[in-house]
């Protein structure tokens, strides 16, 4: 199956090898294997991670011109994903995302992106001076969510933008729902340009066949992913992948040198090290039992009154092919409950803490760290829940739809970088945005810098504040103003 010997840990290894030679540290960090440290922190850490908390020397290598243990850890995990090279990256798939973008298109060229990205794909087509061409999604109105985009839209937009340089998907979404990426993948690569995927929740896709299949098994060219969200690596660590027929891959390497520290933590780096051998070697048992787990889960949720835990039965609607078992997303509009109610009932009263809620949905994320236990409480909290308020409230109405994409006249670069004053977003409409302005529910950007604001984003943005949701992208943290284009 693999190439090489996905038993080795080549940097932890070395990491090992500083320690166990007794190294005494004339080099940065100023702790010097933690004799510096914070007593009450050290008491709670522990000793050993400061002994690997080191910077670099040849022993352990360079993460910016790696010739040593990196450069051969990165390539066990290239042969554990199938790519043709992969990166790692220190600083999150927010890093790695704009890394991705910066790397296959410059300034004015057209990039084609669903409209419910990620803020780091708008962070990265502001870096890279890029111009987005929007796709919408498909809507599910019933739990508020978006889905993926269609193969029909990737194709439609790629015949009115023939000369579009690139196409970026997510794959799955943050719900864990995938379209079909191998008839896109075939799409984008008849207009001989790369496919660049958002695979921020696909970590493991590579490693159980019961999940949705990964990008670079359908030929995508790039892809970014976050080992920290679903497999075992330390928060921040991520993974950028790349197949070379289309992507210059010391470009990529270039450009994570612009944008990574210069003094990565060897600690997150081996534990992406570490984690890479562990999915390798264990993931499809250990994916097994978290698949599951979760969808006991569901089956159980789905008996509660009031809630529901979309599964199988949505597959097949549009921008739905596949679906992550591992995401658990309870729909609680038939309690009458917002999803941020849900949230802070779960929190504050039986202290489950969920990943995230919108207006009608909360997202449980499942892994292979996860136990029965754990999951029994989880659903007994929403089984006492859902006592408390069947029949005593009245069931939440369908979503809101979403506001049109607004017209953009000028780049989001030019935008970001232009001279801007801040007045009451109440008076903005007409005004050319400096900002984004985006919002949960369901995660689309409602502006991007250059676009025109309406009176239809402004009506919207006040009804989700009515209900508490959260609004974000303004300087102003209240969302009463909004900086716009002199």
């Amino acid at each position: 199956m693999y190439r090489l010997d996905q038993n080795e840990t080549p940097l932890f290894d070395a990491l090992m090898e500083y320690v166990n030679r007794g190294t005494i540290p004339f080099h940065v960090p100023g702790h010097k294997k933690g004799i510096g440290i914070d007593e009450e922190y050290k008491s709670f850490i522990g000793d050993n991670p400061f002994k690997i908390d080191v910077t670099v020397f040849k022993l352990v290598d360079s993460l910016h011109h790696p010739t040593g243990p990196i450069k051969k850890a990165q390539e066990l995990a290239a042969d554990a994903y199938g790519s043709d090279a992969s990166f790692f990256s220190i600083h999150g798939t927010s890093g790695a995302i704009q890394a991705m973008i910066l790397s296959v298109v410059g300034d004015g060229e057209k990039i084609i992106i669903p409209r419910n990205v990620h803020k780091s794909v708008t962070s990265g087509i502001i870096l890279s001076g890029a111009s987005p061409v929007f796709m919408n999604p498909e809507f599910d109105k019933r739990v508020g969510i978006a889905h993926g985009v269609t193969p029909e839209t990737v194709e439609e937009t790629l015949r009115l933008n023939p000369d579009a340089r690139a196409v970026l998907i997510i794959n799955p979404t943050y719900y864990g729902v995938s379209t079909d990426v191998k008839r896109i993948a075939d799409i984008v690569h008849s207009y001989n340009i790369p496919l660049i995927m958002d695979e921020a929740h696909g970590p493991h896709l590579t490693f159980n066949d019961k999940l949705p299949v990964s990008g670079m098994s359908v030929g995508a060219d790039i892809c970014a992913q976050s080992t920290h969200k679903i497999i075992g690596a330390l928060t921040q660590c991520s993974l950028l992948h790349v197949r070379a027929d289309r992507v210059d891959v010391r470009r990529v390497q270039q450009v994570l040198n612009l944008l990574q520290t210069t003094s990565p933590s060897y600690i997150l780096m081996a534990s992406l090290d570490c984690a890479r051998r562990q999915i390798a070697m264990k993931g499809k048992e250990l994916l097994e039992g978290a698949i599951e787990l979760a969808n006991y889960a569901r089956s159980e949720i789905n008996n509660i009154p009031g809630l529901y835990c979309f599964g199988e039965e949505i597959l097949g609607s549009p921008g739905v092919f596949a679906l992550d078992p591992t995401k658990i997303t309870v729909t609680c509009r038939d309690l009458g409950l917002t999803g941020y109610e849900l949230d802070m009932l779960l929190s504050n009263k039986y202290h489950i803490q969920v990943e995230m809620s919108d207006l009608y949905n909360v997202l449980a994320v499942g892994s292979f760290g996860d136990t029965s236990e754990n999951i029994d409480k989880l659903i007994n909290a929403l089984k006492e829940i859902s006592a408390d308020y069947t029949g005593k409230t009245e069931t939440k109405p369908d979503f809101l739809d979403i506001p049109s994409i607004p017209k953009a006249v000028i780049n989001p670069r030019q935008a970001f970088n232009s001279k801007k004053t801040s007045i009451a977003l109440k008076d903005s409409i007409g005004k050319i945005s400096g900002e984004f302005l985006m919002a949960y529910p369901p995660g689309i950007p409602l502006l991007c810098p250059g676009e025109i604001i309406t009176e239809e984003i402004i009506g919207y943005v006040q009804r989700l504040k009515d209900v508490g949701l959260y609004v974000q992208g303004t300087e102003d943290p209240t969302i009463e103003n909004i900086k716009v284009v002199i």
